[in-house]
Protein backbone atom coordinates (compact mmCIF):
# COMPACT_ATOMS: atom_id res chain seq x y z
CA UNK A 1 0.00 0.00 0.00
CA UNK A 2 1.29 3.41 -0.94
CA UNK A 3 2.65 5.96 1.84
CA UNK A 4 0.00 8.34 0.47
CA UNK A 5 -2.84 6.18 1.31
CA UNK A 6 -5.43 7.91 3.57
CA UNK A 7 -7.12 5.74 6.22
CA UNK A 8 -10.53 7.07 7.43
CA UNK A 9 -13.21 5.90 9.12
CA UNK A 10 -16.83 6.81 7.78
CA UNK A 11 -19.74 7.08 10.70
CA UNK A 12 -23.49 6.79 9.93
CA UNK A 13 -26.47 5.72 11.80
CA UNK A 14 -28.17 4.62 8.17
CA UNK A 15 -26.74 1.54 7.22
CA UNK A 16 -27.74 2.03 3.71
CA UNK A 17 -26.28 5.19 3.64
CA UNK A 18 -22.94 4.08 5.18
CA UNK A 19 -22.63 1.05 2.86
CA UNK A 20 -23.23 3.37 0.23
CA UNK A 21 -20.36 6.03 0.92
CA UNK A 22 -18.07 3.47 1.27
CA UNK A 23 -18.91 1.71 -1.92
CA UNK A 24 -18.43 4.97 -2.86
CA UNK A 25 -14.80 5.66 -2.35
CA UNK A 26 -13.91 1.77 -2.15
CA UNK A 27 -12.66 2.52 -5.87
CA UNK A 28 -10.47 5.42 -4.79
CA UNK A 29 -6.63 3.80 -4.57
CA UNK A 30 -5.59 6.48 -2.19
CA UNK A 31 -7.78 6.11 0.56
CA UNK A 32 -8.52 3.19 2.63
CA UNK A 33 -11.63 2.61 4.62
CA UNK A 34 -10.32 0.83 7.90
CA UNK A 35 -13.59 1.40 9.80
CA UNK A 36 -17.17 2.21 10.64
CA UNK A 37 -19.65 2.92 13.45
CA UNK A 38 -23.51 3.30 13.69
CA UNK A 39 -23.03 5.85 16.57
CA UNK A 40 -20.82 8.96 17.69
CA UNK A 41 -20.06 7.13 21.15
CA UNK A 42 -18.91 3.75 18.83
CA UNK A 43 -16.91 6.69 16.63
CA UNK A 44 -15.00 8.26 19.32
CA UNK A 45 -14.28 4.41 20.14
CA UNK A 46 -13.00 3.44 16.77
CA UNK A 47 -10.89 6.49 16.60
CA UNK A 48 -8.95 5.68 19.86
CA UNK A 49 -8.17 2.26 18.63
CA UNK A 50 -7.04 2.75 14.85
CA UNK A 51 -6.06 6.15 14.75
CA UNK A 52 -7.72 6.99 11.39
CA UNK A 53 -6.39 10.17 9.46
CA UNK A 54 -9.70 11.23 8.49
CA UNK A 55 -13.29 10.64 10.38
CA UNK A 56 -16.43 11.17 8.29
CA UNK A 57 -18.80 11.67 10.48
CA UNK A 58 -22.94 12.22 10.18
CA UNK A 59 -24.61 14.91 12.44
CA UNK A 60 -27.32 12.89 13.93
CA UNK A 61 -27.00 10.01 15.49
CA UNK A 62 -28.04 7.61 18.44
CA UNK A 63 -26.04 7.27 21.90
CA UNK A 64 -23.42 10.29 20.99
CA UNK A 65 -24.46 12.79 17.97
CA UNK A 66 -21.68 14.19 15.53
CA UNK A 67 -20.45 17.24 16.90
CA UNK A 68 -20.65 15.98 20.57
CA UNK A 69 -18.30 12.60 19.14
CA UNK A 70 -16.10 15.56 17.03
CA UNK A 71 -14.93 17.50 20.23
CA UNK A 72 -13.98 14.15 22.27
CA UNK A 73 -11.99 12.83 18.56
CA UNK A 74 -10.56 16.84 18.23
CA UNK A 75 -9.86 16.36 22.12
CA UNK A 76 -8.79 13.16 22.47
CA UNK A 77 -6.50 12.11 18.96
CA UNK A 78 -6.31 15.38 17.24
CA UNK A 79 -4.34 14.39 14.46
CA UNK A 80 -7.79 12.94 13.22
CA UNK A 81 -9.13 15.34 11.17
CA UNK A 82 -13.20 15.30 11.44
CA UNK A 83 -15.12 15.53 8.22
CA UNK A 84 -18.78 16.23 8.77
CA UNK A 85 -21.11 14.77 6.03
CA UNK A 86 -24.75 15.35 6.94
CA UNK A 87 -28.01 16.65 5.01
CA UNK A 88 -28.47 18.89 7.60
CA UNK A 89 -27.45 23.00 6.29
CA UNK A 90 -28.95 24.81 9.37
CA UNK A 91 -27.00 27.87 10.93
CA UNK A 92 -27.21 25.96 14.73
CA UNK A 93 -26.00 22.83 13.02
CA UNK A 94 -22.94 24.07 11.01
CA UNK A 95 -22.08 26.24 14.15
CA UNK A 96 -22.38 22.89 16.98
CA UNK A 97 -19.83 21.29 14.42
CA UNK A 98 -17.86 23.64 13.45
CA UNK A 99 -17.09 24.95 17.23
CA UNK A 100 -16.76 21.54 17.94
CA UNK A 101 -13.68 21.49 15.83
CA UNK A 102 -15.04 20.06 12.26
CA UNK A 103 -12.13 20.65 9.65
CA UNK A 104 -15.05 20.45 7.01
CA UNK A 105 -18.85 20.68 6.86
CA UNK A 106 -20.32 18.14 3.25
CA UNK A 107 -23.30 17.82 2.39
CA UNK A 108 -24.67 14.64 0.66
CA UNK A 109 -25.47 15.66 -2.62
CA UNK A 110 -21.70 15.80 -2.63
CA UNK A 111 -20.78 14.11 -5.66
CA UNK A 112 -17.30 10.89 -5.25
CA UNK A 113 -14.98 13.14 -6.93
CA UNK A 114 -15.54 16.56 -4.45
CA UNK A 115 -15.79 13.88 -1.48
CA UNK A 116 -12.37 12.50 -2.26
CA UNK A 117 -10.92 15.74 -3.00
CA UNK A 118 -12.42 17.21 0.46
CA UNK A 119 -10.93 14.15 2.56
CA UNK A 120 -7.53 14.83 0.77
CA UNK A 121 -7.96 18.52 1.98
CA UNK A 122 -9.07 17.67 5.08
CA UNK A 123 -6.18 15.83 5.79
CA UNK A 124 -3.77 18.30 5.46
CA UNK A 125 -5.27 20.34 7.94
CA UNK A 126 -7.32 22.26 5.33
CA UNK A 127 -10.96 23.52 5.64
CA UNK A 128 -13.66 22.37 3.18
CA UNK A 129 -16.87 23.32 3.04
CA UNK A 130 -19.64 23.00 0.60
CA UNK A 131 -20.55 25.62 -1.65
CA UNK A 132 -24.19 26.16 0.33
CA UNK A 133 -22.52 25.94 4.13
CA UNK A 134 -19.83 28.52 3.00
CA UNK A 135 -22.46 31.02 1.42
CA UNK A 136 -24.26 30.67 4.99
CA UNK A 137 -21.40 31.34 7.44
CA UNK A 138 -20.50 34.33 5.32
CA UNK A 139 -24.12 35.77 5.56
CA UNK A 140 -23.91 35.23 8.84
CA UNK A 141 -20.43 36.83 9.93
CA UNK A 142 -21.81 39.96 7.42
CA UNK A 143 -25.03 40.09 9.64
CA UNK A 144 -24.17 43.20 12.88
CA UNK A 145 -23.19 41.39 15.58
CA UNK A 146 -26.26 40.62 18.27
CA UNK A 147 -26.96 43.90 21.15
CA UNK A 148 -25.48 42.39 23.78
CA UNK A 149 -27.88 42.89 27.34
CA UNK A 150 -26.39 44.35 30.66
CA UNK A 151 -26.21 42.29 33.54
CA UNK A 152 -29.20 44.09 35.12
CA UNK A 153 -31.66 43.20 32.35
CA UNK A 154 -30.71 39.63 31.88
CA UNK A 155 -31.78 39.66 35.55
CA UNK A 156 -35.02 41.13 34.89
CA UNK A 157 -35.68 38.82 31.43
CA UNK A 158 -34.53 35.77 33.38
CA UNK A 159 -37.68 36.90 36.04
CA UNK A 160 -39.91 37.24 32.86
CA UNK A 161 -38.52 34.11 31.97
CA UNK A 162 -39.88 32.65 35.49
CA UNK A 163 -43.39 34.11 34.47
CA UNK A 164 -43.19 36.87 37.03
CA UNK A 165 -45.35 40.38 37.13
CA UNK A 166 -43.60 43.64 36.64
CA UNK A 167 -44.27 44.30 40.24
CA UNK A 168 -42.93 41.03 41.47
CA UNK A 169 -39.74 41.72 39.45
CA UNK A 170 -39.41 44.62 40.98
CA UNK A 171 -40.00 42.65 44.66
CA UNK A 172 -37.51 40.06 43.49
CA UNK A 173 -34.55 42.83 42.21
CA UNK A 174 -35.46 45.41 45.04
CA UNK A 175 -36.09 47.69 42.75
CA UNK A 176 -39.03 50.26 41.55
CA UNK A 177 -41.89 48.84 38.92
CA UNK A 178 -41.34 51.58 36.39
CA UNK A 179 -37.71 50.67 36.39
CA UNK A 180 -38.52 47.31 35.14
CA UNK A 181 -40.49 48.93 32.57
CA UNK A 182 -37.49 50.77 31.00
CA UNK A 183 -35.24 47.49 31.44
CA UNK A 184 -38.08 46.29 29.36
CA UNK A 185 -37.98 48.76 27.05
CA UNK A 186 -34.93 48.52 26.69
CA UNK A 187 -34.92 44.82 26.14
CA UNK A 188 -37.48 45.29 23.37
CA UNK A 189 -35.08 47.80 21.34
CA UNK A 190 -32.28 45.58 21.68
CA UNK A 191 -33.39 42.35 20.79
CA UNK A 192 -35.91 44.16 18.20
CA UNK A 193 -39.42 42.35 19.59
CA UNK A 194 -42.60 44.09 21.08
CA UNK A 195 -43.64 41.92 23.63
CA UNK A 196 -42.24 39.66 26.73
CA UNK A 197 -42.52 36.34 25.60
CA UNK A 198 -40.77 37.26 21.91
CA UNK A 199 -38.05 38.65 24.08
CA UNK A 200 -37.27 35.77 26.14
CA UNK A 201 -37.83 33.59 22.84
CA UNK A 202 -35.23 35.22 20.98
CA UNK A 203 -32.95 35.67 23.73
CA UNK A 204 -32.91 31.98 24.31
CA UNK A 205 -31.92 31.84 20.88
CA UNK A 206 -29.10 33.75 20.78
CA UNK A 207 -27.68 32.24 23.74
CA UNK A 208 -28.48 35.63 25.87
CA UNK A 209 -30.34 33.77 28.20
CA UNK A 210 -29.66 30.58 29.76
CA UNK A 211 -32.59 28.01 29.55
CA UNK A 212 -33.22 26.94 33.38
Amino acid sequence: MPEDVLRIIVVDDHTVMRAGVIALLASEPTIDIVGEAGDGRAAVELVKRLEPDVALIDLRMPVLDGASATAEIVAGRPRTRVLILTTYDTDAEIERAVEAGAIGYLLKDTTRDQLVDAIRSASRGETVLAPRVAERLVARMRQPAPAALTTREVDVLSAVADGLSNVEIGRRLVIAEATVKTHLLRIFAKLDVSDRTHAVVVALERGLLVRR
